[in-house]
């Protein structure tokens, strides 16, 4: 393991990396500026390190040393901090009850073609603002077999600390892409064989499962061909522009009972982990 360092101040500069975390603006511009993002947790961290992302420093709250094994760090290599735990809510400005912070520089990030290059089922986020929802998604993508994910220019980044959190290191393991511009973004996924699905709670939209292939005459499923599917922002859900350019706008069946109580739609987590159940069992 690295030999650990002991800060006894959360104004000691070393620590830098790890300033006001709950800050969303504040922490945009810092990791954007130095290229980092935080993992939080031992598993996590020990994720994003398995996964290649260069560790840039470790802090620890002293009560918490004992993780520092679970961390998967080698020999040497990155500092490691260790703080009192009111130094550490200090600096980060909540109480680190996961153990374990780390900062790490950010990998450069594909083209949308190579991401898309052998991947059969894709999940398309159009500016979902809300980190943890957006890491709940990748969760829900690598659990279920989702090939890849691709974001619209404007959609919340999967590495900011809540979306690695929610996703349980799930951010790491699944290929992602970001476009580099909106209003003709699905073109790429037409020019490269995809089908564009577009997931809407219109009761006029065809039935998500139908969308994707009935049941095959020796009782397996069809194969519904290379698939991506695309999700809207919360709230509002996709733009007109996305819905039009879509091949087939589809829906998750809701039953008469719900719709009768003014419950036409499920959240935009609740909707992936259904239509990404159904994209898997369609493969």
């Amino acid at each position: 393991m690295p030999p650990s360092v002991f800060v006894d101040s959360a104004d000691d500069p070393r620590l830098a990396d790890y300033t006001r975390l709950t800050d969303v603006g504040l922490r945009t511009h810092l990791e954007a500026e130095h290229g980092l993002f935080i993992a939080e947790g031992s598993k996590v961290i020990s994720r994003a390190v398995a996964a290649g992302y260069p560790v840039r420093s470790v802090l620890l709250a002293e009560s918490r040393l004992g993780d520092l094994p679970g961390l998967g760090l080698g020999e040497g290599g990155a500092p490691v901090y260790v703080v009192p735990d009111e130094v550490a809510e200090r600096i980060t400005g909540y109480r680190v009850h996961r153990g374990a912070l780390a900062s790490l520089s950010r990998k450069a990030l594909p083209a949308v073609e190579e991401v898309l290059f052998r991947a059969r089922r894709v999940v398309v986020l159009e500016d979902l603002v809300d980190h943890g929802n957006v890491g709940a998604i990748f969760r829900c993508a690598a659990a279920l077999g989702v090939d890849a994910v691709v974001l619209s220019p404007r959609c919340a980044d999967p590495l900011y600390r809540r979306s690695v959190k929610v996703s349980m290191g799930a951010v790491f393991a699944i290929p992602y892409a970001r476009m580099t511009e909106w209003f003709d973004g699905l073109a790429t996924l037409k020019k490269t064989g995809f089908r564009v699905l577009a997931l809407t709670p219109d009761e006029g939209a065809t039935a998500i499962d139908e969308a994707l292939g009935a049941d095959g005459a020796d009782g397996g499923r069809a194969d519904a061909g290379r698939v991506a599917l695309l999700l809207g922002t919360e709230g509002d859900g996709l733009s007109s522009r996305w819905l039009h350019e879509a091949d087939e706008a589809v829906r998750i069946p809701m039953s008469p009972a719900a719709r009768g109580a003014g419950v036409d739609s499920l959240n935009v987590v609740a909707a992936a982990a259904i239509a990404c159940h159904l994209l898997a069992a369609r493969g």
